[in-house]
């Protein structure tokens, strides 16, 4: 009796597999977390593109080490080879590739090339903008700013990606009669007769594993040594105790960053008509308190609260509530949420922002407290 049961051979090894399906799963959280939820969920984000990164250092290092279809050279192929393989394609002479063909190949090169400069961007972002992570000791708000604005092009630009990778599978799984997503899962392809086979080199996954191990902990302490740094253009300002009495005893005590110099004489100068009170102090004391808001205000500072919050409504130069960009992040709040207990009121900055005082007002820090009863 002949035999006719079908032969399969190992084509993914079980690192590439648990590559795949690992960095779809942080992917995804750091779509969902980027796209869909608040920015409190920032440390979410920040979290999946780390391990992106690592994850990233170990394919490399596979991808040179690694089994043969997992080899960068076994699948990546020049433009010549490219446009020869999409002619085939065209003519259905086509041969089945056990491993990446070179169209495939080419999306899997620009998917790790995105993925890479995501985390970087990402990186600068966090550094620039949130002033915090291993880039945070060099990197200005302005090209922060940038970074962000690369970073969210090439966001939408992997989801493009994606889709066009999830549709060539689908494309090249009804050429060859094959579920491709069930060889992704258990490693394995029909064995079939003309198959395109690469040529077999035996993996190092002793080495690749001391070389993984060895760049990852590098890593890791390089970005816990660089984020241990002081942030660029945030100064240590020791607060003024004078400053601190005389005005938290009526409202928190601002931190100087959030208002240009400027705006700081002018509030100081008129303080008999303090928002409707008379604030009025001795000329020694608001000169003591002046001179260390002029040093402080964010003219001197780069954070991000310095540069949004400077641009002040002119009707209203000294409140922060009244410039564009808090009537902007606030809008989706009831106006309701900023009269109850325990806010009072929308200039209460501290009964959300865990570190308002202190000027930072990371995302993550966030938190709108329920109504409690008098």
């Amino acid at each position: 009796m002949t035999d006719t049961s079908t032969k399969y051979i190992k084509v993914w090894d079980r690192f590439v597999r648990i590559f795949h399906w690992t960095l779809v799963l942080l992917i995804s959280i750091a779509a969902i977390s980027g796209f869909l939820l608040r920015p409190t969920w920032i440390n979410l984000h920040v979290l999946a593109g780390s391990l992106v990164a690592l994850l990233l250092i170990a394919r490399i290092v596979w991808g040179v080490l690694g089994s043969e279809n997992a080899r960068f050279t076994s699948f990546v192929k020049g433009p010549t080879e490219v446009f020869k393989h999409i002619r085939e394609i065209r003519s259905k002479t086509a041969a089945r590739h056990l491993g990446h063909n070179p169209l495939g190949a080419l999306m899997i090169i620009a998917l790790l090339g995105t993925i890479f400069w995501l985390t970087l961007t990402g990186v600068s972002t966090l550094g620039g903008i949130f002033k915090t992570g291993p880039f945070g000791f060099a990197t200005s708000f302005q090209f922060g700013s940038l970074s962000f604005s690369i970073h969210s092009v090439l966001a939408y630009f992997l989801l493009f990606l994606i889709v066009m990778h999830l549709a060539g599978a689908a494309y090249e799984s009804w050429r060859t009669r094959e579920n491709l997503v069930k060889s992704i899962i258990n490693g394995k392809k029909e064995s079939r007769e003309g198959d395109h086979h690469a040529t077999e080199r035996r993996p190092r996954p002793i080495l690749s594993s001391f070389l993984i191990a060895g760049l990852v902990g590098a890593l890791i302490w390089a970005a816990i040594w660089l984020t241990a740094k002081p942030p660029f253009g945030v100064p240590v300002a020791t607060p003024n105790p004078v400053y601190q009495e005389e005005c938290s005893a009526c409202h928190i005590a601002y931190p100087p960053s959030l208002l240009p110099a400027h705006n700081w004489g002018n509030l100081m100068a008129g303080l008999s008509d303090h928002f409707g009170e008379d604030a009025s102090l001795s000329q020694a004391t608001v000169d003591e308190i002046t001179t260390w808001l002029f040093q402080n205000a964010s003219d001197s500072v780069d954070t991000k609260p310095a540069h949004v919050f400077s641009r002040v409504n002119p009707e209203s130069p000294f409140a922060i509530t009244q410039t564009p960009f808090w009537k902007n992040t606030h809008r989706a709040i009831p106006d309701a949420v900023f009269t109850r207990p325990p806010i009072y009121d929308n200039g209460n900055c501290v009964a959300c922002h865990s570190d308002a005082e202190s000027g930072a007002f990371y995302p993550a820090n966030i938190s709108i407290p329920k109504e409690t009863t008098q």
